[in-house]
Formats: C-alpha cells, structure tokens, sequence
C-alpha cells in the first residue's frame, strides 16, 4: 500500500465538514453524539483527534477505536488518560496517508475496543481511512476546530463520497 499526499484542491474541500456538524460548547456536542449513538447503535463508534476522543471518553461515550496524536491544532495537550484494551502506533507525516495506516486503523477496527491508535505525525487524514474501513452502519466523529464535531454517518453514499475525495489526492507507490 503506498501513500496518498494531499493536494491543495482537496485541502479546501476538507475544510467543509464531511457529515453533520453538530455546533456548540463541549457538552453540547457530546449530548447530541449520545444521542445519535443511542438512536442509532452504531457497529462500531471511531472518534478521530484528540479533543473529540477526549470529550467523548471523559463523558462516559462507549468508543471502538479512537485516533489520536496528543497534538491539538499542532500544539501539544496532554495524552488522554484512558485505559484501551489495546494500543497501536502508526506514523502518518502531515498532509498524507501513509500506507502503515491503513493496516494499522483495519487492525483497530477490528479488535476488541476500546483500542487506542496511537500517530506519530499528524491524524486529521485519518478520518479518510477510518470511513473507508468502518463497517456500514459505523460513526466516526472528528473535531471541526472552533466549530464543534462532525459526525460521519458509514454507508455506501459516505463512503462513495470519501473514495471521490482520496481519488484526487497524489498516490504514491511503496518502493
């Protein structure tokens, strides 16, 4: 698996959320993902980046696999003190999605949770992989910065429209 670079066309377009933004102070937001978690009951529940993560685990959300790289709009926080059953590492360099994460989020996913993965680098792309790999019928939810979360409904249309997204960036083979 080789790794895919982002391009400044896609880079805007990621700006806009990729699901339901659900705006408004932290304990808004997790209320209404509990909500959504309670109406739905999702296969699996991945949360990608840190603040997100943080807020659903320290609010008692039940969490399969949560995405993190201890960085907060690039500046550091304080690792999430939770106990995952499992903890992967995966180093995935800003701007990209490296190879390594694809099996490394598969393996996430399909573990017994909570598991903890764990990035070298920067985790924003990951949401990408984590749609892509979900089961139908999964959430995965991001921070959308001074906004809120964005909750990402899997289903074939969610992913279709994921794949359209990683099928413009710049794939570059493994040597």
């Amino acid at each position: 698996m080789g790794r895919y670079i982002l391009t400044e066309e896609v880079r805007s377009e990621l700006k806009l959320p990729l699901g339901m933004l659900i705006k408004g102070p932290v304990n808004v937001v997790v209320k209404s993902i509990s909500e959504i978690i309670e109406n739905n009951r999702p296969s699996k529940i991945i949360s990608v980046g840190d603040v997100v993560s943080r807020s659903m685990l320290e609010n008692g959300l039940k969490v399969d696999v949560f995405i993190v790289d201890n960085k907060s709009i690039r500046k550091p926080v304080e690792p999430i003190a939770y106990k995952a059953k499992k903890t992967l590492h995966l180093v995935n360099p800003a701007g990209t999605i490296s190879g390594e994460a694809w099996r490394v989020i598969d393996e996430a996913i399909n573990s017994e949770g909570p598991v903890k993965v764990l990035v070298d680098g920067e985790e924003d792309l990951l949401t990408i992989v984590a749609v892509l790999l979900a089961p139908e019928n999964s959430i995965v939810v991001y921070g959308q910065p001074g906004e809120g979360a964005v909750v990402i409904d899997v289903d074939e249309g969610a992913k279709e429209r994921i794949y359209k997204i990683i099928s413009r960036m710049i794939y570059k083979p493994e040597n």
